[in-house]
């Protein structure tokens, strides 16, 4: 389920911030943030992705790095909020 839910998140970043371009795509442990790919609207957008995709809620004190900064990170915050890292829907 990790690497679905890892796939799916870089899916999502490179098709909504690097315009499909592959090449581009972050590593695991690569600030999101710091290269640049996400600012604050993106951060926001991103939080849409995760909520409606995965069905989660990403509350405010969610929004953090250690959260949301990385696709590790963002991978790891996901299947801790789901059982099986998929949607609930």
């Amino acid at each position: 389920m990790e690497q679905q839910v890892r796939s799916r998140i870089i899916s999502f970043i490179v098709s909504n911030f690097l315009f499909g371009d592959e090449s581009r795509s972050p590593r695991d442990d690569e600030s999101l943030l710091e290269s640049g790919i996400l600012d604050s609207t993106g951060i926001l957008e991103l939080i849409q992705f995760l909520e409606t995709d995965f069905g989660i809620e990403v509350a405010d004190s969610d929004t953090v790095p250690d959260n949301l900064g990385t696709v590790a990170n963002l991978t790891r915050f996901v299947l801790a909020r789901t059982a099986d890292g998929l949607p609930s829907a």
